[in-house]
């Protein structure tokens, strides 16, 4: 009796033996396809977006380097994470059917906040979709963080500017007579012999504080410790608020030695930079390495403590 081995393999063995890029070819071109159709479908919600982020230095300015930003940490983290198999999840469905319908729901609403939200929302959802769930949530800080590229509406800012415009005004009217300058306070307007300052929206550091909010989550993910990191987050509001301060005292000290004029010069909006420059630097070097070593997050389960590295994974 004769005995035979049939060495033909089935369909699923096949293609298992077959290399993992050559079973994945329809990813790159479903890709770029998808990614063609959003970029036609948001193209307006990105055009606002710009917009907003442009309009001027005193609203949602930090918002343009969120995104580049956010991109850069997710590839960063992948980069590092390539253990990781790339595998699709169904769960981007569950994110991105409700960004999508928030869009069209925004397309008869006209409001194109929703639609940004939407657009921010499609991105894990994407994520999920060809990715899967493991590099999704490795990137998870990085799709958290572009949410601060959004612009929040006046009507949740407006009593916190309210607040802020008072606090500003009360401040520098304590500070200004040590200095030798006479003020008078009249709710958010300060009175001096050589004209008057009034706090405004602009000048009442809600959109230094919200790039610094941004910043402070930043620093605290690439923070040396948990405990850097805690601390960042906790004094980023002091930091803004005492760099805007000192920008309106900077600006009514010039008002009282050259004029209320100097206020229509190139001096007001350069101050608000110098704004940025003041309390953005700060809130990294508080977050930054405590020794010689540093490392990438103390979300990733490292920590730093006297030169000492441990990888608690």
């Amino acid at each position: 009796m004769n005995l035979t081995v049939d060495h033909s393999l089935t369909s699923d063995e096949v293609a298992r033996t077959q290399p993992q890029a050559a079973r994945e070819w329809w990813r790159w071109p479903l890709m770029l396809l998808i990614g063609f159709e959003l970029a036609v479908l948001f193209a307006p919600t990105v055009a606002w977006l710009i917009d907003r982020w442009t309009l001027s230095v005193w609203h949602n300015a930090h918002g343009m380097f969120v995104p580049p930003l956010a991109l850069w940490l997710a590839w960063t983290e992948l980069k590092g994470r390539r253990d990781l198999p790339v595998e699709g999840s169904r769960w981007g469905f569950a994110v991105l059917v409700p960004a999508l319908a928030l869009h069209a729901i925004d397309a008869g609403m006209h409001t194109q906040l929703l639609s940004a939200l939407a657009l921010f929302l499609v991105v894990p959802g994407l994520c999920l979709l060809l990715l899967g769930t493991r590099r999704t949530r490795a990137i998870a800080f990085p799709l958290a963080f572009l949410l601060f590229a959004l612009p929040i509406p006046l009507a949740f800012t407006e009593p916190l500017q309210i607040a802020l415009r008072h606090l500003i005004a009360a401040t520098t009217a304590a500070l200004l007579p040590p200095l030798g300058v006479s003020v008078f306070r009249e709710g958010t307007t300060l009175h001096t012999a050589s004209g008057s300052i009034s706090i405004a929206d602009a000048c009442a550091g809600f959109s230094t504080l919200y790039a610094a909010s941004a910043v402070a989550c930043l620093a605290a993910y690439t923070a040396a410790s948990r405990r850097r990191g805690v601390f960042v987050l906790l004094a980023a509001a002091p930091i803004a608020i005492a760099a805007n301060l000192t920008r309106v005292v900077a600006l009514t000290l010039m008002v009282v030695h050259y004029g209320s004029s100097v206020l229509d010069t190139f001096l007001h909006p350069l101050s608000g930079m110098v704004t940025f420059a003041l309390a953005l630097p700060v809130l990294f070097w508080i977050g930054g390495p405590s020794g010689r070593d540093s490392v990438s997050s103390p979300l990733h389960g490292e920590n730093v403590s006297d030169g000492i590295r441990s990888d608690k994974r």
